[in-house]
């Protein structure tokens, strides 16, 4: 029973994850696999998208939006990119995290591609242009509750990947090893 329970307690953080990000819940933004079409773009309501970065002490990067912010029409695509650079002396693996603000917004806040996807992998001093594609579902007319937003934020914020980092360093190590013996 205790191994059930423990079972249990560690599936729940990924189980709450996939469910906030397919109903939009907890800030976290929806992902489609396409924009909607141009006749479904609300051209009388603008929105500015406003783009945010952190990063976790532990990894030594310099992160930051290349912009600050995007005007857009709700259903028009836009295009961000993000900025990363490593500042270690070794290659790092950082994987972002984000939300959006207000937390009302976040259902209808849809992300097509993003860095934040999978793990980023720098080399020692790269540096690297992440690009994130999203709109804002025309849906959000439909809610008059969300009448009021005018301005959503977008945040990022890296984490270093010690497991990811391990596994690239064992793997390198097991390559010296393979190529000491051959």
């Amino acid at each position: 029973m205790v191994v059930g329970m423990n079972g249990f307690a560690y599936a729940t953080v990924p189980a709450y994850r996939a469910f906030c990000q397919k109903f939009g819940f907890a800030g976290i933004p929806l992902v489609e696999a396409s924009a909607p079409q141009t006749e479904e773009i609300l051209t009388d309501r603008p929105i500015t998208v406003r783009f945010n970065s952190d990063i976790e002490p532990a990894l030594d990067w310099h992160f930051k939006p290349v912009q600050r912010t995007i005007d857009l029409h709700v259903g028009e695509s836009g295009l961000a990119f993000f900025e990363a650079s490593n500042r270690h002396h070794e290659a790092v693996t950082g994987t972002a995290t984000f939300n959006v603000t207000p937390l009302k917004a976040a259902p209808y806040f849809v992300k097509i591609e993003c860095f934040c996807f999978t793990e980023q992998t720098l080399s020692a001093g790269e540096t690297a242009q992440m690009p994130v594609t999203f709109f804002v579902d025309p849906a959000i007319a439909e809610d008059q509750n969300l009448d009021d937003v005018t301005e959503i934020t977008l945040s990022y914020t890296f984490f270093r990947d010690r497991d990811a980092d391990a596994e690239r360093k064992a793997a390198a190590l097991q390559k010296t090893e393979n190529t000491r013996v051959n």
